[in-house]
């Protein structure tokens, strides 16, 4: 045994290179769960890969993604001097506060105006209703009248033509009487010149002969008035012909009253609008709020305002959505209804959406001037599509949701 040993170790130390010594059970052991392990290792990276590809095929995201809200301007009705504004910058107010109060001294004074002109104007055109019957019942009796009154005339006009006549027949009848007694007279004073008549004879042909004369006299008298009355009777013909021209214009009087009527009813009409529109002036001198949101204002007590001028802006925190710009090879599987998580930068939180709509066209097409590529050094570039990602109910109750804040949206596709 010492020999062998001390020959061992003769033989060590005689040999530069020992050969190696037979690996030992434990080493063999150890490698094999080192194999093992890489193994493991591999398969759970390809396993972890699969999965991770799976997981981030199942969804898009984007950083290029901002809130978005409708910002209410609110502007002046009508013109007039700043007396109260009733909130501050960022102050949260309802629907139907009052913002801005503009003086309404003058449009108060307008009302009053256009009240005393309504009321002005309903008193014409009641009145001009209460004429329209009483001018048609006038001209009704009025053209009765002239009828009746040239049927009198003309009556009136054959009598004294008649009349006329009997004065011109007892005219001639007396002349003709005349001519016979101053003839007699003639022949009478030849007679007693010759004494061959008696001079009393003589004075009753005288006497007959002036009776005659005074007889002629009447005679053209009675003609004289008889003519009169014949011209007043045709001069009544025609004042009664000219009274039933106008009576017989009655029914256009009445119309024209009429017409008056409807005019002062539609001046009624006009002057109650002007009052509506008054009374619409004076409660526009108080400005409210068309939505409920925080308040960006920039009028101060003792502005000069102008119709149309904007006052203010309102911006409804409760209706803010999220419009995600996302790349067109993102939006392959991408319809609307899909569920989203969105994660706000500011606060941290995650809020639940899902896609409401999608553009009908790339965000530079609704530019100003929309990008145009010229023939021949046209390059490709990934254009991107606005999406409207819209919060489920409740999810900014908190208003930490601003527009025009970042946030990341992640659109479930499956």
């Amino acid at each position: 045994m010492a020999d062998e040993h001390s020959t061992g170790l003769a033989t060590d130390a005689g040999n530069e290179h020992p050969a190696p010594p037979f690996p030992t059970p434990r080493k063999t052991r150890s490698n094999s769960r080192r194999n093992i392990l890489i193994a493991a290792i591999v398969v759970v990276v390809i396993v972890g890969g699969v999965l991770l590809w799976r997981h981030l095929s199942t969804y898009e995201s984007t950083d290029d993604a901002q809130v978005d809200a409708h910002l209410y301007p609110v502007s002046a009705r009508v013109s007039g001097y700043v007396i109260k504004v009733n909130v501050d910058d960022n102050q949260y107010v309802p629907q139907g506060t009052v913002l801005v109060e503009i003086d309404p001294r003058d449009y108060e004074v307008a009302v009053e105006q256009a009240k005393a002109a309504l009321a002005s104007a309903e008193a014409t055109a009641q009145s001009l209703n209460i004429t329209v019957p009483i001018e048609a019942v006038n001209a009704s009796s009025q053209l009765k009248f002239a009828s009746s009154g040239v049927e009198d005339a003309g009556a009136g006009i054959v009598a004294s033509e008649k009349d006329l006549a009997a004065a011109q027949a007892q005219l001639e009848a007396a002349e003709a009487n005349d001519v016979k007694a101053q003839d007699d007279v003639r022949r009478y004073k030849a007679l007693v010149d010759k004494q061959e008549v008696s001079a009393q004879t003589y004075d009753q042909a005288l006497a007959a002969a002036r009776a005659s004369t005074a007889s002629v006299a009447a005679a053209r008298d009675t003609v004289a008035s008889a003519e009169q009355a014949v011209q007043r009777a045709r001069s009544r013909l025609g004042q009664s012909e000219a009274n039933q021209k106008y009576a017989e214009t009655g029914p256009q009087q009445v119309s024209s009253t009429q017409a008056r009527a409807r005019a002062a009813v539609a001046d009624v009409q006009a002057r109650r609008a002007a009052l509506q529109q008054a009374e619409l002036n004076l409660q526009y001198t108080k400005i409210a709020a068309p939505v409920s949101g925080e308040v960006n204002k920039t009028v101060v007590v003792g502005l000069n305002v102008q119709a149309g001028q904007q006052l203010l802006t309102v911006v409804p925190l409760e209706d803010v959505w999220i419009t995600a710009n996302f790349k067109e090879t993102q939006l392959r599987n991408m319809k609307v209804g899909q569920a989203c998580e969105i994660h706000g930068d500011s606060s941290g939180r995650t809020y639940r959406g899902h896609v409401d709509s999608i553009a009908g066209a790339t965000g530079p097409v609704f530019s100003l001037l929309p990008p145009e590529n010229a023939t021949g050094n046209y390059v490709k570039i990934v254009q991107r599509i606005p999406v409207k990602i819209v919060l489920e109910s409740g999810e900014n109750n908190d208003h930490q949701l601003r527009p025009g804040m970042n946030v990341v949206p992640d659109v479930y596709l499956r």
